[in-house]
């Protein structure tokens, strides 16, 4: 049995095989949230830093704020503000949806060296898109309010995705952020 073993090895050619490259990754992951009880909002993974449940009581609510803005909070020793992206999107707060409860769950994403925290109602999955499918954000196709915060949708109704970048220096409140 060796003595064939042997042979296979010897005769089999160890030259590369002529394969084509694979192509490159067209898949992006993207994490999956509830904007309202019919539209779900997606922001690329790599935007997010981390997803933490922060208690309301661990919240500083400041003054003159729009509504929007819940406060701060603690993050890492730094305070980043925490704000209901529903809402901002002109969607139904979160307590008006039932969605609001005494730990929020906080997706903290960075731009520019800048942390701030989005309110979810919950996180419910990582998906796999492929975003040169994207439709562009059209008036007509989304509310009026929604338009200046997304990158497009995706088609068959699969979600919103979100432009982070807009999201952080909407000047509603940005003005109050230093």
């Amino acid at each position: 049995m060796t003595n064939s073993l042997d042979s296979i090895l010897l005769t089999t050619s160890l030259e590369p095989l002529n394969l084509k490259p694979l192509p490159p990754e067209t898949q992006q992951r993207l994490l999956r949230f509830p904007l309202s009880h019919q539209d779900s909002g997606l922001l690329p993974l790599e935007q997010i830093g981390e997803v933490l449940r922060v208690n309301v009581t661990d919240i500083l609510l400041v003054p003159e704020m729009p509504s929007c803005v819940l406060g701060i909070c603690n993050w890492r020793g730094d305070m980043i503000w925490l704000v209901d992206i529903s809402q901002l999107m002109g969607y139904s707060p979160l307590e008006k949806q039932g969605q609001f409860s005494d730990d929020l769950v906080v997706l903290v994403v960075e731009v520019n060296e800048q942390s701030l925290g989005l309110v979810v109602s919950q996180v419910n999955d990582i998906e796999y898109h492929n975003l040169q499918h994207l439709q562009s954000a059209i008036p007509g196709v989304f509310p009026p309010k929604v338009l200046p915060f997304i990158l497009g949708s995706l088609p068959e109704d699969q979600g919103i995705v979100l432009n982070i970048h807009a999201i952080s220096h909407y000047p509603l409140w940005q003005r109050h952020r230093e």
